[in-house]
């Protein structure tokens, strides 16, 4: 079993504003709307659920209405971090369990179904694997606004979710872990959990700037116009 959990509990607090970024319209829908859908399209997804802060239970409820998927389950309430809000995320998938889970952000509204497979398809053989694109950039280490050396980019990567895992190995982590993660691979390399890199895409970024937001907005344009001449 394919189980999903989509992280939309933060505050979203860095592109301001008094709704948290995952609820606010992007062409008309919300990031974590369009997120959801792009799992719901798969048939390989058995099960969903969002976490979510307490006091958004209005916001999801507006945002995922009408969404008819027996495969939707009802949103759990988070914690004060990311970490724990996975954590108890984690925890709603324990009794029924399942064989694997992908967590992704409810930020990255984008998310092509060919990464999600390409994840599915790692732990046929991996406790744990993850989208992300190789750095591509020039680096340079500084002081102030004064550079000092290049620095090497070989070997680094930009983490992008889903992040998916067995689920009991990944749920055993969460548990052991204390404070908070940079993502959920950081929890599961600290349990000791081998993960491997699939290749992510350009248009799974996340919104967190006002940029971010408007870049967002252009790229719904971009698919219209695209499933339009397709049409």
């Amino acid at each position: 079993m394919n189980s999903v959990l989509i992280v939309a509990a933060g505050r979203g607090h860095r592109l301001g504003g008094e709704i948290p970024k995952q609820f606010l319209p992007i062409g008309g829908v919300s990031s974590l709307r369009r997120s959801v859908e792009a799992f719901l399209a798969l048939a390989s997804i058995d099960l969903l659920r969002v976490v979510i802060h307490p006091d958004d239970q209005l916001l999801c409820e507006q945002a995922l209405a009408g969404i008819d998927d027996r495969r939707l389950l009802a949103p759990v309430h988070g914690g004060s971090t990311r970490a724990q809000s996975v954590r108890l995320g984690l925890e709603s998938f324990a009794e029924t369990g399942t064989g694997k889970i992908l967590i992704h952000d409810a930020a990255r509204p984008f998310i092509p179904a060919t990464v999600i497979e390409a994840v599915l398809e790692a732990l046929a053989e991996a406790e744990g694997a993850f989208a992300a694109l190789p750095l591509v950039d020039a680096l340079w280490s500084a002081e102030g606004n004064q550079a000092i050396a290049p620095v090497s980019r070989e070997g680094l990567w930009r983490a992008q979710t889903p992040q998916g895992f067995h689920f009991d190995r990944i749920l055993a982590a969460h548990r052991d872990h204390a404070g908070e993660a940079h993502d959920d691979v950081a929890v599961a390399r600290t349990a000791g959990m081998a993960v491997r890199i699939v290749e992510g895409s350009e248009a799974n970024f996340k919104i967190t700037t006002a940029a971010d937001l408007e870049r967002a907005q252009a790229e719904v344009k971009r698919l219209e116009q695209a499933s339009g001449k397709q049409a």
